[in-house]
């Protein structure tokens, strides 16, 4: 792939002799903001850990920019790539230390106090997500969705290459959903910041991301740009289910309409079979 900036080379990683993903290979561009779609149990958190390296890569190779991800140690790594998790933890720390620990890995040895250049990074990013205001709060004082911006303020703090993102919308109302998405997809172009983010909406999928994964059954089934991957016939073959795929009038994305049994057996009854 020309530009390639992120590869996953015949990666298979799993859990010891259970789950399993093989054989993934996929190439991404830096700056492109990429969704893991799929069913419960497809691979996508197993792809998701093995890419973030909580998960060994038993074959295979994940390489960014260049420079194969698993011969860093965690503080190179931690400089490239940064995860934030579906739900964070909310210990008895204020908002600002929460943001602040995304500087660790610039700490040098036996400095015990942030620099300058630490906190105005921090600053930077906590008003860039809105959060500013509620720095003094615990972070468990937050919302849900106030803590998820939190969480990727702190991210940002470690400047990575690779933003890496675990069902982010997926416990919040759809105010919180439009936030957060609406925010990386600002930060992906205005930063180029190359984001790959597991998303369970697919509606959501289809009008933040440029491109897409479908998992099915521990292999990639499709992978492309929203509007080739996201056909009523891949969904019906990946997700087992029966849809209806229409155009977002305003975007040109593709839009996915749920059909109930009741609809279906009406269709059939009257028709013989499904209109499309």
């Amino acid at each position: 792939m020309e530009n390639s900036f992120f590869k996953v080379e015949d990666l298979k990683c799993g859990y010891g002799n259970g789950f399993h993903i093989k054989g993934v290979s996929l190439e991404i561009s830096k700056g492109e903001l990429v969704g893991i779609i799929g069913p419960n149990g497809s691979g996508k958190t197993t792809l998701f850990k093995g890419i973030s390296g909580d998960l060994k890569a038993k074959q295979g190779e994940i390489l960014l920019d260049g420079e194969i991800l698993h011969k860093l140690n965690l503080k190179q790594r931690a400089k490239k790539v940064a995860v934030v998790s579906q739900f964070q933890e909310v210990a008895a720390i204020t908002v600002e230390d929460f943001v602040m620990m995304g500087r660790l890995p610039y700490r040098q040895r036996f400095q015990f106090f942030e620099s300058s250049e630490d906190s105005d990074l921090v600053k930077k990013y906590m008003k860039q997500t809105g959060v500013y205001k509620h720095r003094k709060k615990l972070m468990s004082q937050l919302s849900g969705g106030e803590q998820q911006l939190a969480a990727i303020a702190q991210a940002l703090c470690q400047e990575p290459q690779l933003l890496l993102m675990d069902e982010p919308t997926s416990h919040l109302d759809i105010t919180h959903q439009v936030k957060v998405l609406n925010l990386i997809q600002k930060l992906n172009s205005e930063m180029g910041l190359t984001v790959l983010l597991i998303i369970h909406d697919l509606n959501l999928a289809a009008e933040y991301c440029h491109k897409l994964i479908a998992m099915k059954k521990g292999k990639v089934h499709s992978f492309g740009y929203t509007e080739e991957v996201l056909t009523y016939s891949m969904i019906e073959e990946v997700y087992k289910t029966v849809v209806v795929t229409e155009t977002n009038p305003l975007s040109g994305k593709p839009a996915i309409f749920l059909v109930s049994d009741n609809v279906l057996d009406r269709e059939r009854e009257k028709y013989g079979k499904i209109r499309r």
